[in-house]
């Protein structure tokens, strides 16, 4: 399931950055969408916030910002606490907003396209595994599993 998930994942990604190639936007990720579209509509974020409200940890939210803050695409700033930064849009992206839009627009029409040929909707089918991953874990899943293995076992005879 993992190996299938990433690979459609990888697919993806590499089609949509080699769309912003193709527009221009070479330096852009496909990770850095998210983010952007966080901070328009939320205006500038601690990075813990904008993390919570991408659905990344902090580390990986720290480390795509640290990407972003080098092309230049945000800024950040000391917030309140010596420990907290806070990352605004920088002109660079606010620049870009009308070509990010159109891209947007698209990709959501292409992937509508995508889920049309597909027997589910592939975006509701990963909603309802992440709301039942959040319900249980597949850790915990794995561990009644191997705890039912574990009871079926039989002891082995001499």
């Amino acid at each position: 399931m993992g190996t299938l998930l990433r690979h459609v994942l990888d697919v993806t990604e590499a089609d949509v950055s080699a769309f912003f190639e193709d527009i221009g936007l070479g330096d852009y990720r496909p990770r850095f969408t998210p983010f952007v579209r966080a901070l328009v509509a939320h205006g500038p974020l601690p990075i813990r916030d904008l993390a919570a409200e991408v659905g990344v940890t902090h580390s990986a939210a720290s480390q795509t910002i640290a990407q972003m803050a080098r092309q230049g695409l945000v800024s950040l700033r000391p917030g309140t606490d010596a420990r907290q930064r806070i990352v605004s849009l920088t002109e660079k992206t606010l620049d870009l907003m009308p070509t990010l839009e159109a891209e947007w627009a698209a990709i959501s029409a292409a992937s509508a396209q995508l889920e049309a040929e597909l027997p589910y909707p592939l975006r509701d089918v990963l909603v309802a595994a992440a709301e039942a991953l959040e319900r249980k874990s597949l850790r915990e899943r794995i561990a009644e599993t191997e705890a039912a293995l574990k009871l079926e076992r039989r002891p082995e005879r001499d």
